[in-house]
């Protein structure tokens, strides 16, 4: 399916600027039928805002039928454009990551989900996905009741609790309040040579998940941190696994926000134990 590539920017509340807030939208272009809806998808980014990882990753997605929201999430501090792969850009990219308030993320995702809401040609079913710090607001934007499943690569900071200005992130304290339990599908990908997330982060976070009764699968695969990334990956890209773990995605973004079941009822009973 042919994309298109756009942009919006958006007012941000919460900008002690005042500025807005770039949002790059991809959607599928079938120019027969201009009144075709899609599913929307919020992909949210590294510390490095949108590069061209990114935006083919998210181009992917589109292209599978899905009109993609990418917001640039350190508006507060500069422009959209992307933030080099090298030592001053990570260097950047990790204060900014640390200066910015956590109500911040928050208005960031609200705004994007907003947007794809908005457009004329979404359906307003709504899946997110992102990586590294874009994998935990991913994760974060799921506590939005329009957002029906996320898929979250190797989302960084969860296990810690160190997201944003100051210490009040509670992500995973709001999964223990039951922000989680009852709403959409949450996928957790983790590589297991990842230096970000080491084992007991892991583990923490899928058994909050698992006792909170939130509606998880969890992947760890034979990764490092940032496997998906094609480009100054710092050897890491897993070329293989990428467009495997990628197939999975779409799998899930088919099953829940692609095909319209109506409201969810119960858990669709016991399951039987048959051999």
């Amino acid at each position: 399916m042919l994309i298109k590539k756009t942009y919006v920017d958006v007012t941000s509340k919460l900008d002690p600027k005042g500025g807005n807030i770039r949002i790059f939208v991809i959607s599928p272009n079938i120019p027969a039928y201009p009144q075709a809806k899609f599913p929307g998808v919020v992909c949210f980014s590294e510390i490095y805002q949108v590069t061209g990882p990114v935006e083919r990753f998210a181009g992917q997605i589109a292209s599978h039928g899905y009109i993609v929201a990418c917001p640039s999430s350190f508006h507060e501090f500069e422009g959209p454009e992307p933030i080099p792969y090298d030592v001053e850009g990570t260097d950047r990219g990790n204060k900014y990551k640390a200066e910015k308030e956590l109500a911040g993320y928050d208005e960031d995702a609200t705004l994007a989900i907003d947007l794809l809401c908005s457009l004329p040609n979404c359906n307003g079913r709504i899946a997110t996905t992102g990586m590294c710090l874009g994998g935990h607001l991913a994760f974060r934007a799921a506590f939005d009741a329009r957002v029906l499943a996320s898929v979250c690569f190797f989302a960084t900071d969860i296990h810690s609790a160190t997201l944003g200005k100051g210490q009040n992130d509670d992500t995973l304290v709001r999964v223990r309040n039951g922000d989680l339990t009852g709403k959409g599908e949450l996928v957790m990908i983790f590589g297991k040579q990842d230096t970000h997330v080491p084992r007991v982060g892991r583990d923490l976070i899928r058994t909050t998940l698992e006792d909170a009764n939130v509606t998880t699968s969890f992947l760890e695969v034979q990764a490092q941190h940032a496997f998906i990334r094609d480009e100054s990956s710092k050897d890491r890209w897993d070329a293989a696994l990428t467009r495997t773990l990628f197939g999975f995605m779409v799998e899930v973004f088919e099953r829940t926000v692609g095909r319209d079941l109506g409201p969810r009822l119960g858990s669709g009973g016991a399951i039987e134990h048959v051999c």
